[in-house]
């Protein structure tokens, strides 16, 4: 063939793409697990979310983008008044669940927070629910919002497993993008076809860089990056719906594809994949594993590899609290995505540069004996520069095991040990801590005390009568299950 021209051939869509839209349409959740699961992730999240709506960098964010827009059957933001197109929704309630990095999360090549799919979710099923009822149709129950966060947390969760978007400088939000897009698409009746185009413009988009989660640029972004990232899967899916074509090619697409254009890279120096290498891999098929393994944050609002240094610390505490200034060094061991991700030596500039940062992390629980949102704000830290002291003090190690625990399908640890050493020679026992209270092996114990912490949010933003109201549905599987999903949000309106 001349090089003065291309071969122009239009291709069956990649092959990844169908394994997505295939599941989305055809699989049939069965495991109660997955959808109990399913339920306490939907409470956690919008516990957050509401517990966010105390910020007014978070709130600031939210609402019409013109004031004053009147939407008919409009999708409601939980716990604010608004009613907006489903677009401005999902990015809102996107925004929210994910201010305070402090739900579920999910750790493998790739990490990420398969519940910031709740924004496209819920935005979607609130408003078509309320149109169906004006229409005279039977409306999406909680069980349709259930099945579409278990298929959105399997999409985004399965991709991660063995595909690391870090790697090549993406930011994980790319999977929320492509799994709302998926669920975002469904349920508002797509067919193969045009689930398949959805799929196909979300990895068509330019996709976001992680430069705002890392220092020195670690900053509000990675807040909204989410929900940013939700409602424009809600976006892609309604263009899909009103008949635009798709990019079968989009990921294999030799020099113009996405594995070509940003998945060619195989680390900061650069190194070139070899072509064969530059797709993604499937350690399984699409199911219902990520929601059942999912990770909770419970105890800590704070990135989830420093979750068991932060129990450490805390456990910790009363061996230190009366020799902080005896305290010549601090010994954190760990793992490598730790290190990769949050580990930081310097000036911290702003909360979100806190909230990633391993030894802060530590030394605010080895202080004051917990950690909290408010932890993280300028004017706390201001006044204690005892933090800073203890963090230049600190030696952060890895620790091989806790890596290939970290990666291993049977265990999925995210351990972390911390040893304190005093001035005078002696030291504190050294606490190891490898699975966090969110795990799925510390389930039974987590579970009761994720419930407690849903009732503190809802106390945030509703009286007591409406919070118990809410409370006893929540806990009850068919009867929430049951519930049409706009009545659901009713709940939850101002």
């Amino acid at each position: 063939m001349s090089a003065t021209v291309e071969r122009n051939v239009r291709p069956d869509y990649d092959p990844e793409l169908q394994m997505i839209a295939d599941y989305v349409l055809d699989y049939r959740i069965e495991s109660d697990e997955a959808l109990d699961t399913a339920r306490n992730c939907l409470i956690d999240t919008l516990g957050c979310g509401l517990l966010a709506l105390r910020f007014p960098e978070c709130t600031k964010h939210l609402g019409p983008l013109v004031e004053g827009t009147v939407v008919p059957h409009g999708a409601r933001v939980p716990g604010t008044s608004f009613r907006l197109d489903p677009v401005k929704a999902a990015w809102d309630t996107g925004c929210i669940v994910r201010w305070l990095d402090y739900n579920d999360t999910w750790l493998a090549a790739e990490w990420g927070h398969p519940s910031d799919n709740l924004g496209a979710i819920l935005a979607v099923a609130d408003h078509l629910s309320q149109k169906r009822v004006a229409q005279g149709e039977a409306p999406l129950t909680m069980r349709d919002v259930l099945d579409a966060m278990i298929k959105a947390h399997e999409i985004q969760g399965v991709l991660a497993l063995e595909n690391s978007f870090n790697r090549v400088g993406l930011d994980h939000v790319v999977l929320v993008k492509v799994a709302s897009t998926a669920v975002a698409a469904y349920l508002m009746g797509a067919n193969r076809e045009q689930l398949l185009s959805a799929l196909s413009h979300a990895w068509a988009d330019g996709q976001s860089l992680r430069t705002y989660r890392h220092a020195p640029n670690a900053g509000s972004r990675k807040s909204w990056a989410a929900g940013d990232a939700t409602s424009r899967g809600v976006r892609l899916a309604d263009i899909a719906l009103r008949g635009e074509m798709g990019i079968p090619g989009v990921l294999s697409a030799p020099q113009w594809g996405f594995y070509d254009v940003l998945f060619s890279k195989t680390n900061k120096d650069q190194a070139i994949k070899p072509e064969g290498e530059r797709k993604f891999r499937f350690q399984r098929e699409f199911g219902t594993y990520v929601m059942e393994n999912v990770l909770f944050k419970i105890a800590f609002p704070a990135e989830f590899h420093a979750q068991t240094a932060c129990e450490a610390a805390v456990r910790l505490h009363p061996q230190v609290k009366d020799r902080l200034e005896e305290i010549e060094r601090i010994v954190i061991t760990t793992h490598e995505s730790a290190i990769r991700i949050i580990s930081k030596e310097g000036e911290l500039a702003n909360p979100a540069d806190r909230d990633h940062c391993l030894q802060y992390m530590v030394a605010v629980p080895l202080i004051f004996g917990d950690l909290t949102a408010e932890h993280y704000e300028d004017d706390f830290h201001r006044q204690h520069p005892l933090i800073d002291t203890l963090r230049g003090k600190m030696e952060v190690s890895e620790e091989p095991r806790y890596t290939r625990d970290y990666l291993a399908a049977d265990k999925r640890s995210i351990a972390n040990a911390i040893q304190v050493f005093f001035s005078d020679g002696t030291a504190t026992e050294c606490i190891e801590v490898e699975y966090p209270i969110g795990h799925r092996r510390r389930r039974g114990e987590g579970i009761p005390i994720l419930e407690e912490k849903f009732r503190r949010n809802l106390a945030t933003r509703f009286p007591a009568s409406r919070c118990e109201r809410i409370i006893s549905l929540c806990k009850e599987q068919g009867a929430l299950e049951a519930m049409p999903a706009h009545r659901f949000v009713d709940l939850f309106v101002i």
